[in-house]
Protein backbone atom coordinates (compact mmCIF):
# COMPACT_ATOMS: atom_id res chain seq x y z
CA UNK A 1 0.00 0.00 0.00
CA UNK A 2 2.79 2.40 0.94
CA UNK A 3 4.73 1.66 -2.49
CA UNK A 4 1.19 2.74 -4.16
CA UNK A 5 0.89 5.50 -2.44
CA UNK A 6 4.59 6.71 -3.25
CA UNK A 7 3.59 5.55 -6.81
CA UNK A 8 0.51 7.70 -7.31
CA UNK A 9 2.32 10.88 -5.53
CA UNK A 10 5.32 10.22 -8.17
CA UNK A 11 2.41 10.34 -11.15
CA UNK A 12 0.95 12.66 -9.75
CA UNK A 13 3.67 15.54 -9.58
CA UNK A 14 4.59 14.69 -13.13
CA UNK A 15 0.95 15.61 -14.26
CA UNK A 16 1.25 18.60 -12.32
CA UNK A 17 4.78 19.14 -14.22
CA UNK A 18 3.51 18.18 -17.49
CA UNK A 19 0.75 20.95 -17.03
CA UNK A 20 2.85 24.08 -15.72
CA UNK A 21 0.67 24.60 -12.88
CA UNK A 22 1.16 27.00 -10.50
CA UNK A 23 5.19 27.68 -9.53
CA UNK A 24 6.74 27.63 -6.29
CA UNK A 25 4.03 25.40 -5.36
CA UNK A 26 4.32 21.59 -3.34
CA UNK A 27 2.28 18.89 -3.69
CA UNK A 28 3.04 16.36 -0.75
CA UNK A 29 0.32 14.09 -0.49
CA UNK A 30 -2.51 13.39 -3.44
CA UNK A 31 -5.80 11.47 -2.96
CA UNK A 32 -8.53 10.08 -5.07
CA UNK A 33 -11.41 11.78 -3.17
CA UNK A 34 -12.39 15.04 -2.66
CA UNK A 35 -11.96 16.70 0.75
CA UNK A 36 -15.42 18.04 2.41
CA UNK A 37 -16.67 21.76 2.40
CA UNK A 38 -15.15 24.30 4.82
CA UNK A 39 -17.37 23.98 7.78
CA UNK A 40 -18.90 27.17 8.90
CA UNK A 41 -17.51 27.95 12.31
CA UNK A 42 -16.60 31.25 14.63
CA UNK A 43 -13.39 32.95 15.46
CA UNK A 44 -12.38 32.56 19.05
CA UNK A 45 -10.50 36.08 20.18
CA UNK A 46 -7.15 36.55 19.46
CA UNK A 47 -5.42 35.83 22.67
CA UNK A 48 -1.60 37.23 22.39
CA UNK A 49 -0.99 40.27 21.04
CA UNK A 50 1.31 39.54 17.41
CA UNK A 51 -0.54 36.42 16.86
CA UNK A 52 -1.98 35.21 13.33
CA UNK A 53 -4.50 33.79 12.50
CA UNK A 54 -3.95 30.39 10.69
CA UNK A 55 -7.55 28.74 9.37
CA UNK A 56 -8.60 25.56 9.51
CA UNK A 57 -8.39 22.60 6.77
CA UNK A 58 -8.54 19.07 5.94
CA UNK A 59 -5.86 17.48 6.14
CA UNK A 60 -5.17 13.58 4.77
CA UNK A 61 -3.89 10.90 6.95
CA UNK A 62 -4.13 7.20 7.10
CA UNK A 63 -7.96 7.37 7.98
CA UNK A 64 -8.91 9.88 5.76
CA UNK A 65 -10.19 13.57 6.23
CA UNK A 66 -9.34 15.13 9.03
CA UNK A 67 -10.38 18.63 9.95
CA UNK A 68 -6.93 20.40 11.69
CA UNK A 69 -8.94 23.39 13.50
CA UNK A 70 -8.32 27.13 13.36
CA UNK A 71 -5.66 28.36 15.12
CA UNK A 72 -3.74 31.38 16.56
CA UNK A 73 -0.28 30.98 15.80
CA UNK A 74 2.81 33.06 16.84
CA UNK A 75 4.85 33.68 13.33
CA UNK A 76 8.49 32.56 13.06
CA UNK A 77 9.57 36.36 12.64
CA UNK A 78 8.12 40.32 12.60
CA UNK A 79 6.80 40.70 9.21
CA UNK A 80 5.92 37.44 8.04
CA UNK A 81 1.95 36.83 6.96
CA UNK A 82 0.36 33.00 6.61
CA UNK A 83 -0.25 31.42 3.21
CA UNK A 84 -2.66 29.18 4.05
CA UNK A 85 -2.37 25.65 1.70
CA UNK A 86 -5.01 24.13 -0.35
CA UNK A 87 -6.00 21.35 -2.15
CA UNK A 88 -5.90 21.21 -6.06
CA UNK A 89 -7.61 18.59 -8.87
CA UNK A 90 -5.83 17.57 -11.64
CA UNK A 91 -5.24 14.50 -13.60
CA UNK A 92 -8.00 12.63 -11.20
CA UNK A 93 -5.98 13.60 -8.11
CA UNK A 94 -6.24 16.06 -5.20
CA UNK A 95 -3.30 17.21 -4.67
CA UNK A 96 -2.25 18.98 -0.96
CA UNK A 97 -0.05 22.42 -1.07
CA UNK A 98 1.25 23.10 1.78
CA UNK A 99 1.39 26.70 2.79
CA UNK A 100 4.29 29.07 3.99
CA UNK A 101 5.26 32.13 5.67
CA UNK A 102 6.56 34.97 3.71
CA UNK A 103 6.00 38.91 3.45
CA UNK A 104 3.24 38.80 1.17
CA UNK A 105 0.03 36.33 0.85
CA UNK A 106 0.56 34.00 -2.11
CA UNK A 107 -1.97 32.05 -4.12
CA UNK A 108 -4.24 29.41 -1.85
CA UNK A 109 -6.38 27.94 -4.82
CA UNK A 110 -8.83 30.31 -4.67
CA UNK A 111 -10.17 29.30 -1.68
CA UNK A 112 -12.38 31.19 1.01
CA UNK A 113 -11.43 29.90 4.33
CA UNK A 114 -12.79 33.16 6.25
CA UNK A 115 -11.75 35.61 8.47
CA UNK A 116 -9.58 38.03 5.89
CA UNK A 117 -9.08 34.88 3.43
CA UNK A 118 -11.42 35.77 1.07
CA UNK A 119 -9.33 33.68 -1.72
CA UNK A 120 -7.48 36.12 -2.83
CA UNK A 121 -5.11 38.16 -1.45
CA UNK A 122 -5.39 38.62 2.97
CA UNK A 123 -7.30 41.96 4.97
CA UNK A 124 -7.12 40.01 8.73
CA UNK A 125 -4.53 43.06 9.34
CA UNK A 126 -0.93 44.49 8.71
CA UNK A 127 2.32 44.70 9.67
CA UNK A 128 3.13 48.51 10.84
CA UNK A 129 6.85 49.38 12.22
CA UNK A 130 7.41 46.11 13.70
CA UNK A 131 4.01 45.48 14.84
CA UNK A 132 0.69 43.46 14.01
CA UNK A 133 -2.32 45.99 13.32
CA UNK A 134 -5.51 43.84 13.91
CA UNK A 135 -8.51 44.70 11.54
CA UNK A 136 -10.95 44.08 13.81
CA UNK A 137 -14.07 44.74 11.05
CA UNK A 138 -12.64 40.95 10.46
CA UNK A 139 -10.90 39.35 12.95
CA UNK A 140 -12.11 38.75 16.58
CA UNK A 141 -9.26 39.85 19.37
CA UNK A 142 -9.17 39.99 22.72
CA UNK A 143 -9.07 43.98 23.63
CA UNK A 144 -7.77 43.34 27.35
CA UNK A 145 -4.54 42.03 25.67
CA UNK A 146 -4.65 43.46 22.04
CA UNK A 147 -5.04 46.97 21.48
CA UNK A 148 -3.11 47.20 18.47
CA UNK A 149 -6.45 47.88 16.11
CA UNK A 150 -8.43 49.51 13.19
CA UNK A 151 -11.45 48.86 11.56
CA UNK A 152 -11.45 48.95 7.61
CA UNK A 153 -15.30 47.65 6.64
CA UNK A 154 -14.49 48.32 3.24
CA UNK A 155 -13.41 44.97 2.68
CA UNK A 156 -16.71 44.18 3.79
CA UNK A 157 -19.30 42.58 1.39
CA UNK A 158 -22.87 41.07 2.00
CA UNK A 159 -22.68 38.11 -0.38
CA UNK A 160 -23.05 34.26 -0.86
CA UNK A 161 -19.69 32.49 -1.63
CA UNK A 162 -18.44 28.80 -2.44
CA UNK A 163 -17.79 26.77 0.59
CA UNK A 164 -15.66 24.39 -1.59
CA UNK A 165 -12.72 23.47 -0.26
CA UNK A 166 -10.14 22.73 -3.68
CA UNK A 167 -8.98 24.58 -6.81
CA UNK A 168 -10.04 22.83 -10.10
CA UNK A 169 -13.36 20.96 -11.62
CA UNK A 170 -16.02 20.94 -9.33
CA UNK A 171 -14.42 23.22 -6.57
CA UNK A 172 -12.99 26.50 -7.05
CA UNK A 173 -11.74 27.90 -10.66
CA UNK A 174 -8.94 30.59 -9.87
CA UNK A 175 -5.75 31.22 -11.38
CA UNK A 176 -2.99 33.83 -9.03
CA UNK A 177 -3.28 36.95 -9.91
CA UNK A 178 -0.25 39.09 -10.65
CA UNK A 179 0.41 39.72 -6.79
CA UNK A 180 0.14 36.40 -5.73
CA UNK A 181 2.04 35.30 -8.73
CA UNK A 182 5.01 37.62 -7.58
CA UNK A 183 4.34 36.36 -3.87
CA UNK A 184 4.88 32.65 -4.49
CA UNK A 185 7.98 34.06 -5.90
CA UNK A 186 9.64 35.36 -3.23
CA UNK A 187 11.24 34.01 -0.06
CA UNK A 188 9.54 31.63 2.07
CA UNK A 189 9.34 30.36 5.34
CA UNK A 190 8.28 26.32 6.65
CA UNK A 191 5.21 25.86 8.66
CA UNK A 192 6.55 26.19 12.44
CA UNK A 193 6.99 23.28 14.87
CA UNK A 194 3.98 24.42 16.39
CA UNK A 195 2.19 24.28 13.78
CA UNK A 196 3.25 20.80 12.74
CA UNK A 197 2.26 19.45 16.34
CA UNK A 198 -0.91 21.30 15.76
CA UNK A 199 -1.48 19.06 12.61
CA UNK A 200 -0.35 16.06 14.05
CA UNK A 201 -2.47 16.59 17.84
CA UNK A 202 -5.49 16.87 15.40
CA UNK A 203 -4.80 13.68 13.20
CA UNK A 204 -4.67 11.84 16.38
CA UNK A 205 -8.39 13.22 17.36
CA UNK A 206 -11.31 10.58 15.83
CA UNK A 207 -13.69 12.78 16.37
CA UNK A 208 -11.97 15.13 13.48
CA UNK A 209 -12.15 11.99 11.34
CA UNK A 210 -14.34 13.48 8.09
CA UNK A 211 -15.34 9.64 8.04
CA UNK A 212 -16.51 9.95 11.79
CA UNK A 213 -18.17 13.32 11.73
CA UNK A 214 -19.73 13.63 8.14
CA UNK A 215 -17.70 16.92 7.66
CA UNK A 216 -18.66 18.47 10.56
CA UNK A 217 -15.93 18.47 13.10
CA UNK A 218 -16.77 18.92 17.19
CA UNK A 219 -13.73 20.73 17.55
CA UNK A 220 -13.63 23.37 14.74
CA UNK A 221 -11.03 26.02 16.30
CA UNK A 222 -8.94 27.08 19.06
CA UNK A 223 -7.37 30.03 21.03
CA UNK A 224 -3.61 28.62 20.84
CA UNK A 225 -1.77 25.41 19.89
CA UNK A 226 -3.06 22.89 23.11
CA UNK A 227 -5.45 25.67 24.50
CA UNK A 228 -8.93 26.02 24.25
CA UNK A 229 -11.05 24.17 22.07
CA UNK A 230 -14.66 25.10 20.47
CA UNK A 231 -17.46 24.22 18.81
CA UNK A 232 -18.72 25.75 14.86
CA UNK A 233 -20.89 28.31 17.50
CA UNK A 234 -17.97 29.51 19.16
CA UNK A 235 -18.93 27.56 22.48
CA UNK A 236 -16.27 26.37 24.30
CA UNK A 237 -15.86 22.83 24.83
CA UNK A 238 -12.51 21.85 27.01
CA UNK A 239 -9.07 22.61 27.41
CA UNK A 240 -6.61 19.86 26.04
CA UNK A 241 -5.15 18.22 28.74
CA UNK A 242 -1.84 20.26 29.43
CA UNK A 243 1.19 17.51 29.90
CA UNK A 244 4.83 19.09 31.07
CA UNK A 245 5.63 19.33 27.60
CA UNK A 246 2.87 21.32 26.57
CA UNK A 247 3.16 23.65 29.09
CA UNK A 248 6.69 24.21 28.52
CA UNK A 249 5.74 24.58 24.83
CA UNK A 250 2.88 27.06 25.58
CA UNK A 251 5.72 28.97 28.01
CA UNK A 252 7.67 29.84 24.95
CA UNK A 253 4.69 30.48 22.44
CA UNK A 254 3.00 32.68 24.14
CA UNK A 255 3.14 35.90 25.86
CA UNK A 256 1.28 39.17 27.07
CA UNK A 257 3.09 40.99 24.56
CA UNK A 258 3.51 41.51 20.97
CA UNK A 259 7.70 41.89 21.12
CA UNK A 260 7.64 38.26 23.30
CA UNK A 261 5.01 36.76 21.26
CA UNK A 262 7.18 37.53 17.89
CA UNK A 263 11.19 37.92 18.42
CA UNK A 264 12.51 40.55 16.08
CA UNK A 265 14.93 38.48 14.15
CA UNK A 266 14.94 38.64 10.41
CA UNK A 267 13.80 36.25 8.54
CA UNK A 268 15.42 33.61 6.89
CA UNK A 269 16.09 33.52 3.50
CA UNK A 270 15.34 30.48 2.14
CA UNK A 271 12.99 29.04 -0.57
CA UNK A 272 9.76 27.68 0.03
CA UNK A 273 9.96 23.71 -0.50
CA UNK A 274 8.33 22.21 -3.38
CA UNK A 275 7.15 18.96 -1.29
CA UNK A 276 4.10 19.36 1.76
CA UNK A 277 -16.07 35.42 18.86
CA UNK A 278 -16.19 36.29 15.54
CA UNK A 279 -18.78 34.36 12.94
CA UNK A 280 -17.90 33.70 9.38
CA UNK A 281 -21.11 35.69 8.66
CA UNK A 282 -19.75 38.29 5.66
CA UNK A 283 -17.79 38.11 3.30
CA UNK A 284 -14.63 40.74 2.32
CA UNK A 285 -14.55 42.17 -1.28
CA UNK A 286 -12.32 39.68 -3.68
CA UNK A 287 -10.42 40.80 -6.33
CA UNK A 288 -12.35 42.19 -9.85
CA UNK A 289 -15.58 40.32 -11.28
CA UNK A 290 -14.50 37.61 -12.93
CA UNK A 291 -11.30 36.14 -10.70
CA UNK A 292 -13.24 33.95 -8.46
CA UNK A 293 -15.72 31.78 -10.27
CA UNK A 294 -18.21 29.53 -8.48
CA UNK A 295 -18.14 26.13 -8.73
CA UNK A 296 -19.64 24.59 -12.14
CA UNK A 297 -22.04 21.88 -12.20
CA UNK A 298 -21.09 19.20 -15.46
CA UNK A 299 -21.48 15.68 -15.74
CA UNK A 300 -18.83 13.79 -14.66
CA UNK A 301 -16.89 16.42 -12.70
CA UNK A 302 -15.78 15.49 -9.34
CA UNK A 303 -18.17 17.08 -6.28
CA UNK A 304 -17.13 18.11 -3.46
CA UNK A 305 -16.63 15.96 -0.16
CA UNK A 306 -16.96 12.91 -2.39
CA UNK A 307 -17.79 10.23 -0.03
CA UNK A 308 -16.41 11.80 2.84
CA UNK A 309 -20.11 12.93 4.09
CA UNK A 310 -18.58 17.00 3.61
CA UNK A 311 -22.44 17.68 1.77
CA UNK A 312 -23.37 20.97 0.28
CA UNK A 313 -22.85 22.60 3.40
CA UNK A 314 -24.99 25.77 4.07
CA UNK A 315 -25.06 28.81 2.08
CA UNK A 316 -23.88 31.57 4.74
CA UNK A 317 -21.31 34.17 4.32
CA UNK A 318 -17.45 34.63 5.59
CA UNK A 319 -16.00 37.74 6.97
Amino acid sequence: MKRLTVILNILFCLLLGAQNIHAQVAVGVSVRVAPPVIPVYVQPACPVEGYIWEPGYWAYGDNGYYWVPGVWIAPPAVGLLWTPGYWGFVGGFYGWHRGYWGPHVGFYGGVAYGFGYTGVGFCGGRWEGGAFRYNTAVWHVNSAVVHNTYVDRTVINNTSVSHASFNGPGGVNARPTSAEQAAMNEHHVQPTAQQTAHQQAASTNRSQLASVNGGHPSTTAMSSVHGRQYNTQGHSISSTPRTAATQASNVHSSAPQQHSAVQNRSVPQQPHSNMQSRSMSQQPRNAPNGSRMPPQPGSGRPRQGGNMGGGGGREHRFM
